[in-house]
């Protein structure tokens, strides 16, 4: 399994919401163990990370509320990438604080425990198991019991019967599911991954760049895609597009990342009638 999935989140409990377009169950998460009575299931507190003396990240402070969808644009080198490994424990900080709710320091935390925790990475290039089929990319992504025996001898029930098919309706891979995951454009390989990240049950998604690649009309669908998903999951996504980004801010907060360091942050009309975005970024 690659290690870009989780391999076990913890046990949440769920309220059940309906899906508002296709009229499916589709749970709306409370983070068992991760205390965000303050709102606030990601908090990030000067920030700095440094490498051989230079700032990728430079005193940064940045919050995500429990349920917002949060875009993060900026310039090449702004400090997107290297923000979202710090969240994941690939790098660690050189100062500051990163919590996942109020008490999960992240900072003292693996890679694999940040995983197993609740929180969810999609990078840009989708990796999906190319010789097995749709449905069974979404099976072994499923959070389950992953030792040997339970997974030599298993046999699902309908309870995650229905969850796969939950899923990919949801990702608009239903009826596509016995096809091999290698045939699948671009576009759908990228379903696919987020898929296969829904089916650990995250509470936090990061997204990478997620219509990179992507035809005009696979970029509407996955916007509508995170647009479902939101408030069912709390989600950051740094993208370049801002077509797309202005169909999923829908007046919510952008954050501009700049030389490592939060620039502007608003609705999305607010930061782009900002001049000190227009310089570094938007252009005139």
């Amino acid at each position: 399994m690659s290690e870009m999935y989780n391999r076990a989140a913890p046990q949440d409990t769920v309220d059940n919401g309906q899906h508002a377009d296709h009229g499916t169950s589709y749970a709306r998460i409370k983070p068992e163990g991760v205390d965000t009575t303050h709102g606030a299931i990601l908090y990030l507190e000067n920030i700095t990370v440094s490498f051989d003396g230079f700032k990728a990240i430079n005193n940064l402070n940045l919050d995500i509320s429990v349920g917002e969808l949060r875009c993060i644009i900026g310039p090449n080198g702004a400090g997107k990438t290297t923000m979202m490994d710090v969240i994941t424990g690939k790098t660690r900080p050189t100062a500051g604080t990163a919590f996942f709710g109020q008490s999960i320091d992240l900072t003292k935390m693996t890679e694999y425990e940040i995983a197993h925790a609740g929180i969810g990475r999609k990078f840009q290039r989708p990796t999906v198991f190319e010789q097995h089929s749709v449905f069974e990319n979404l099976e072994m992504a499923m959070k389950m019991d992953k030792r040997v025996k339970t997974t030599l001898f298993a046999r699902l029930n309908s309870e995650q019967i229905g969850k796969i098919e939950e899923i990919l309706k949801l990702i608009r891979l239903n009826g596509q599911e016995n096809r091999v995951a290698g045939l699948l454009s671009h576009g759908q390989k990228q379903w696919l991954e987020i898929g296969m990240l829904l089916m650990q049950e995250p509470q936090l998604l990061l997204l990478d760049e997620p219509v990179a690649g992507m035809s005009d009309a696979e970029t509407v669908r996955t916007a509508e895609l995170l647009n479902e998903l939101r408030g069912k999951h709390s989600i950051m996504v740094v993208e370049h597009d801002m077509g797309f980004v202005e169909e999923i801010a829908q007046g919510g907060k952008v954050t501009v990342l700049h030389e490592g360091s939060v620039l502007a942050e608003g609705t999305m009309q607010q930061v782009q009638s900002d001049d000190r975005v227009i310089e570094v970024y938007l252009g005139r």
